[in-house]
This record gives C-alpha cells, sequence and structure tokens, in this order.
C-alpha cells in the first residue's frame, strides 16, 4: 500500500470518528498557490484545472479534476470514482455534493494551523457560489479537526522516514563536531554540513540560508538567521540548529558544543549549569507528556524550570509538531500567547512527532538544545539519541 493510500484511508476513520459525512478539497491550478494537504492525497503531482477531492465517512473517495490528468488520477490507484471534466467542474462537483447528501462538508480553513487553512478565500466563495440555490452551501465547516487529526497521527512509513532523516542529522552532526577547528566560520561549518547534505542524498527541512543556523560565542544573532563571518574561539559555546528532509519527511535537532580554552578539559561552571537547566526542562517537560494532555501543560513545566534557576523565559514556544515540514502545525507545546492562537490549548494524541527545545544564553554563547520524540501511548520517546553532555571541541 503506498502513503497516498495510507493517508486517505487514514482520514476516512477519522471522519468516522469526528462524525463528519464529507471532506472537500477544492483547488485551482497549484502551481500558484497549492494547499498543503495535497502532499497526502496526491503526492507531488500538480492540478492544472479546478480539482476536487471529495472524502466520505461512508468511505467513498471521488477525485473530480481536468481530463486531460484524469489518467494520473486512475493510475494512483486511491480513487474508487475518478471524474474528468472538458469545460468546467461546477456541475460535477454540485451534482457529486447533492449525491452525497452531506449533513456537513469540511472544508481547508482553519485559524490556527496553516497547514489546514488552503483553501483560498476565492475560491471559498466561488464554491459558495457553486452550492447556490441548495441547502449545503450553508454546512460548510472547518476541517481543521480533520487535518490536524490525519497531520499528526502518523503512520509506520512516515514514522520510518522520520526515523531515517533523524539518523542523518546525527551522523552529519558528529562528523560535524570531529571537523570544526578554532579560527573556522560559521559559514565554513555551515558548508561543510551543506556538503555532508548531498553526500547522504537529503534535502532541506527548512531554507538552506539559514540551515543549519551556526552561532559561535555570545555575539551571534539567535533565531532563524544564516551562519555569519563570526570565526570559532576558545571559549565559545556553539550552538547549532539543523533539520534535514528524507522522502519528503523531516528532522529537527539542535546541540550544542564548548571550544576550550587552554588549559581546560572541560566546560566552564557556567556553561555546565546552563546546559543541566536545558536538560532538565527536556526531560521533565518529556516525561509529562501522555495522550489527552494539552500542549500548554507540557510549555509550563519546561518554562518554569528555567525561571526557577534563575534565567528569563524564552520568548518561543517550547515544540511544535514535525512531520513533512518542520513545523508541521495543530497542537502546539506553547505558552497562551496571541500569536499562538489556540493551538496550546489542543491536546496530545498517539503517533504525533513533536520537538523539545527550551534555550538559554551564557556568557559563553547560547545553549539550546531539541530533541524529536513521538507520542506512544505510554509517553514520549525519543527519536534518536538525545545529547547528555555538552560536546567539547579541541581536547
Amino acid at each position: 500500500m503506498s502513503l497516498i493510500q495510507e493517508k486517505v484511508n487514514q482520514a476516512i476513520e477519522i471522519l468516522k470518528e469526528q462524525d463528519t459525512d464529507l471532506w472537500l478539497t477544492f483547488v485551482r491550478e497549484t502551481s500558484g498557490v497549492r494547499d498543503p494537504v495535497l502532499d497526502f492525497l496526491i503526492g507531488e503531482n500538480d492540478l492544472t484545472w479546478h480539482s476536487a477531492i471529495l472524502l466520505t465517512r461512508k468511505g467513498e473517495k471521488i477525485f473530480i479534476l481536468g481530463n486531460l490528468e484524469k489518467d494520473t488520477a486512475e493510475r494512483m490507484g486511491v480513487y474508487s470514482e475518478v471524474i474528468g471534466y472538458d469545460k468546467s467542474a461546477k456541475e460535477l462537483l454540485r451534482d457529486t455534493i447533492i449525491r452525497l447528501a452531506p449533513r456537513q462538508i469540511a472544508v481547508n480553513t482553519s485559524r490556527n494551523n496553516v497547514h489546514a487553512d488552503g483553501l483560498t478565500h476565492s475560491m471559498h466563495e466561488e464554491l459558495r457560489d457553486y452550492l447556490a440555490g441548495t441547502p449545503y452551501a450553508d454546512r460548510l465547516i472547518s476541517a481543521e479537526p480533520v487535518i490536524n487529526a490525519m497531520r499528526g497521527r502518523k503512520t509506520q512509513t512516515e514514522l520510518a522516514r522520520i526515523q531515517k532523516a533523524v539518523d542523518i542529522t546525527n551522523k552529519i552532526y558528529e562528523k560535524t563536531f570531529a571537523f570544526i577547528k578554532v579560527g573556522m566560520t560559521e559559514i565554513e561549518v555551515a558548508d561543510y554540513m551543506h556538503a555532508l547534505m548531498k553526500e547522504y542524498g537529503v534535502g532541506y527541512a527548512w531554507p538552506h540560508e539559514n540551515n543549519p543556523a551556526v552561532n559561535s560565542g555570545p555575539n551571534s544573532p539567535i533565531g532563524h538567521n544564516g551562519p555569519t563571518d563570526i570565526r570559532i574561539e576558545p571559549g565559545h559555546v556553539i550552538h547549532f540548529d539543523f533539520g534535514v528532509k528524507y522522502e519528503g519527511y523531516c528532522s529537527d535537532i539542535q546541540r550544542v558544543a564548548y571550544v576550550l580554552r587552554e588549559g581546560e578539559t572541560e566546560a566552564p561552571l557556567e556553561v555546565q549549569r546552563g546546559f543541566i537547566t536545558v536538560r532538565t526542562a527536556i526531560e521533565q517537560s518529556r516525561g509529562a507528556m501522555k495522550p489527552g494532555v494539552t500542549g500548554n501543560s507540557i510549555d509550563v513545566i519546561s518554562r518554569e524550570v528555567l525561571t526557577d534557576s534563575g534565567y528569563p523565559e524564552y520568548m518561543y514556544a517550547l515544540g511544535h509538531q514535525l512531520g513533512r515540514v518542520a513545523h508541521d502545525g495543530g497542537a502546539l507545546l506553547g505558552p497562551l500567547w496571541e500569536k499562538y492562537g489556540d493551538s496550546p490549548n489542543q491536546t496530545l494524541e498517539i503517533g504525533q512527532v513533536y520537538t523539545i527545545e527550551p534555550g538559554l544564553a551564557v556568557s559563553q554563547g547560547y545553549i539550546g538544545l531539541e530533541e524529536d520524540v513521538v507520542l506512544t501511548k505510554e509517553g514520549a520517546v525519543y527519536i534518536g539519541e538525545p545529547q547528555r553532555e555538552i560536546v567539547l571541541i579541541g581536547r
């Protein structure tokens, strides 16, 4: 069974669970604006004309699209009904919805999850025009719960790809730590990691301009910034944020190293204390991650570890979901800040993959760790080996 078949079948089970009659994905030419859910429903294929994918609680799988692309859709072997047209999709879609007679039609709009918000304003208006004069124009609801569940609940195929992405990321880190020398620039280190990515045949989990982030010392800008000409010096903490994409699925991992000064055999106590604090925050929050708890409740635990230790709180969410993109939407391990909407109030589910990434600054640089975990019925399990000790450069 292909991954597309797995995800379509999973979506139908979710519709049954949520008692939603019909999920409709309605798009026009995808070279302009591409609905994020299409990656799950048709893979990397593009669509040229108005197209609609209809999945129902009863198990119907219907694809309406232009005749020039009908053969490709049929060869996917996913949709039980593939209906082509030449001039207009309007009557076909309208008649199909009337035939299905849904109590509600879930469409891809969302205030909280950008990956569930693929129906553009104009296509929403066009859909309502298609359904004018029928009761169905007033039965449109948000498909956010459907998409959140489908994106979040990883199949075994998806988890295997994420595991491979994490494994490759850790191998690149290991080689990079052996490569680093005093006097190198952040850019030189990043270039080496880019070369290793080509060697391993993986893509970027986010744009290469700031992937990896390499931050050497206290003056390197932290955040979604690219590496700079700052040179690595003894006494610097080096912070990394790096992720790869393997067969469409991402890793997202942060690591920390310390460059020994002459005569040092370990990192200064300030660096050690910061590292232990971050590790403690990760372990305590991971230990509390269970199915059914809210993302906010986990964020609170980690945030309090840092503030109770005398560090300021970090100005971002503790963790996000991970999948086809690094920030995969849905439930968030985050604070109740306006910018995060309702995502921190959503609950954790089995099969979701999260990052856990608290951080703090010390006088030698930034200490930020990020681990990837999958939620099981027993709790959150690391994907790959976490960083438990500071990497020492120059030992």
